[in-house]
């Protein structure tokens, strides 16, 4: 692994770009993913300055767009407009504070085949992107494994489509992933399987993007997040599966505490130290 970068899934401070960066290098982040899950809370002005500084801090951004933000939508209607329209908005952040690239969930199965589901995504995706291209907002999306065992967003999920779509970029939810699994992420070969298929269809130089946390989960669907220690998904594992790739990697960390964060943050930039 050529570099790793490592940080939280949330602006640490909305008070000013300056407090949010200041409390990032405090902790000994390298990356952070704007949290517009919930909706979106930072305009262009702020994205423009929190991008400055960041770059300044050699801070690596994502954005993650809306939940609501999806594609694949069975009707053309004002839901899927409204997805659309978050999805644009989520670009044009990205775009202003230089982010590397936009996190999006990849939507539902909604009562059909999967390989039906997935041809839907694409073809709005492409849809998308011409409209992107058109506002010069044309970043990079990943999309995102899920958490849920009969729902679309498997790993071969996300990875098709980003095969399909070479500015679609897959974000491995290891959590969601150790869920849909049963806990089946707890040795290296799990890790190194997904990361393989992943590195087959990423672009030269561009980074894996991943997400990590302890996680509660039953009947192979995610429950919620965990302070690390408490479930069965442990660091180290990750860790020792990306050393032999010549591809750097940013994690993210989406644990429920900041201990959480420092303790992964320890095992996995310590081991790339080490290297």
């Amino acid at each position: 692994m050529s570099q790793l970068r490592y940080g939280p899934a949330r602006v640490p401070s909305r008070e000013s770009p300056e407090a949010a960066v200041e409390l990032l290098l405090e902790r000994g982040y390298t990356a952070c993913e704007i949290d517009f899950e919930g909706k979106f809370w930072m305009d262009y002005p702020w994205a423009e300055r929190f991008g400055e500084v960041a770059r300044e801090a050699d801070i690596a951004l994502s954005v993650h767009a809306p939940i609501a933000g999806f594609m694949g939508h069975v009707e053309r209607d004002k839901k899927q407009r409204m997805a659309v329209g978050m999805l644009d908005h989520s670009a044009g952040v990205a775009v202003a504070c230089g982010a590397e690239v936009v996190v999006f969930h990849p939507g539902f199965l909604l009562g059909r085949e999967r390989a039906d589901a997935i041809d839907s995504v694409v073809e709005q995706l492409a849809e998308l992107r011409e409209r992107l291209e058109g506002k010069g907002r044309a970043v990079p999306f990943g999309v995102e494994v899920m958490g849920r065992v009969r729902e679309l967003g498997t790993a071969d999920d996300v990875i098709e489509i980003s095969r399909r779509l070479g500015w679609v970029r897959p974000v491995l939810d290891f959590a969601h992933m150790h869920a849909t699994s049963d806990g089946g992420f707890t040795e290296v070969g799990p890790f190194a399987e997904v990361l393989a298929a992943a590195d087959e269809v990423l672009e030269e130089g561009a980074p894996f993007h991943i997400h990590f946390s302890d996680i509660q989960f039953a009947n192979r669907n995610e429950t919620k997040h965990l302070p690390y220690g408490e479930g069965t998904l442990r660091a180290e594992p990750l860790a020792e599966a990306l050393a032999p790739f010549d591809r750097p990697a940013t994690v993210i960390s989406e644990s429920p505490d900041e201990a959480s964060h420092q303790a992964v943050r320890e095992i996995l930039v310590g081991a790339a130290s080490r290297r």
